[in-house]
């Protein structure tokens, strides 16, 4: 989606998001300056290997609800509650200024805990999920802000999940539809939506 004007720039009707169909449809595309996308790491990889210079957004949303879901609403760890207060403000961060606190309060957060949470038994759920939260934010921390030096960069993909929810909502009405149909589908409700 041209996240400027709301239109699909390109889809494909597939059974799930891999590396190769996601190669597929970013072939096709002409190269765009940046993309924001969830944590998928196929897709990840898919758009280094199609274009390896593209600037990556990592969406927000995606970061903040997985990282929460993770943490639980009321952890009991003094190492999972920090961080929970920490994320909870990541969607509202507006300037650079924000981000430099964020980035400060999450380096001051892993050098208080980081190698604690590092030595927890993995085979313990609560434990485990702290372990990935901190993975989490390792990984996506360096294509986190590039939204706040480039305000074209959307930093949510939420416009398209709700584009994505509206199209599933309506296909659902049609359960008995072919599979030839159903991608026949998908092209004409893409179709429709984009000369509106």
């Amino acid at each position: 989606m041209d996240n400027a004007n709301g239109k699909i720039v390109n889809h494909r009707y597939c059974p799930r998001e891999n590396y190769d169909n996601a190669c597929a449809l970013f072939t096709e595309l002409t190269k765009p300056v940046a993309i924001t996308i969830d944590g998928n790491t196929s897709i990840i990889r898919a758009i280094k290997a199609v274009w390896p210079d593209i600037i990556i957004q990592r969406c927000l949303v995606h970061i903040q609800r997985q990282s929460l879901a993770w943490l639980r609403r009321n952890p009991q760890l003094p190492a999972a509650k920090s961080l929970r207060q920490l994320l909870l403000n990541v969607t509202n961060i507006e300037t650079e200024a924000q981000r430099e606190i964020f980035i400060d309060q999450w380096l001051k957060w892993e050098k208080r805990f980081g190698q604690t949470v590092v030595r927890l038994p993995s085979n313990h759920k609560v434990f485990s999920d702290l372990q990935r939260t901190r993975s989490l934010i390792i990984h996506a921390l360096p294509d986190m802000f590039h939204y706040l030096a480039d305000r074209q960069i959307p930093p949510t993909t939420n416009k398209l999940e709700g584009y994505f929810s509206r199209l599933k909502l309506v296909y659902r009405q049609h359960r008995g539809l072919s599979k030839s149909n159903r991608a026949n589908y998908l092209n004409w409700y893409v179709y429709f939506k984009n000369i509106k």
